[in-house]
């Protein structure tokens, strides 16, 4: 089959929320193969960074912070929104980021993956990296002013256990901490 085979044309899109991080678009659209017509909610975001940071002693950089879409405290990798004009370097955005959340920056950096969030619905794309060989930043920047959090240096047996009681809820740093299993605990 063909990307035609598959493609939904958009018939018509209206805007529904226009905020400082997501737009909320309704869209219309053509189903292929003249199936008729379907709606379709749409989040638009402008991509993130996130980073596992792994310590001199092998252990995971972790931020502990209150995510209000969950009303919980969660441990996750250091990540952030990439601000305007971000997205030509993602890698920039990402040790400004680790930085600001943990006051380290890094010698060594690989880029592990890029991947959307949750493409169903929305075009939110993630940029994670592999930071190592970290030093301590004596001024580092500030965290944002609406963020509160608290740094962790977790084993990956700690690490494996905070997502087993659900401490570490999310997508991405789950993705990470696999990713540290399987390429260096293997």
């Amino acid at each position: 089959m063909n990307f035609e085979d598959f493609e939904e044309k958009t018939i018509s899109r209206e805007t529904i929320f226009k905020g400082q991080i997501i737009d909320v678009k309704f869209d219309t659209v053509a189903l292929p193969g003249n199936r008729g017509a379907a709606p379709r909610e749409l989040v638009f975001h402008n991509g993130a960074v996130a980073v596992l940071a792994i310590t001199s002693d092998d252990k995971i950089v972790l931020v502990r912070q209150f995510r209000k879409a969950l009303e919980k405290v969660i441990y996750e990798i250091p990540a952030g929104k990439l601000e305007q004009g971000e997205n030509a370097d993602p890698q920039a955005a990402m040790l400004r980021e680790l930085e600001e959340e943990t006051g380290l920056a890094a010698k060594t950096v690989t880029k592990i993956a890029e991947f959307y969030t949750a493409p169903g619905f929305s075009n939110e794309l993630i940029y994670l990296y592999k930071a190592e060989n970290l030093v301590k930043v004596e001024n580092p920047r500030p965290q944002d002013d609406d963020e509160i959090l608290e740094r962790y240096e977790v084993s990956l047996a700690e690490a494996k256990a905070l997502i087993a009681s659900g401490e570490i809820a999310d997508a991405k740093t789950i993705l990470a901490i696999q990713h540290w299993e399987l390429s260096t605990h293997a």
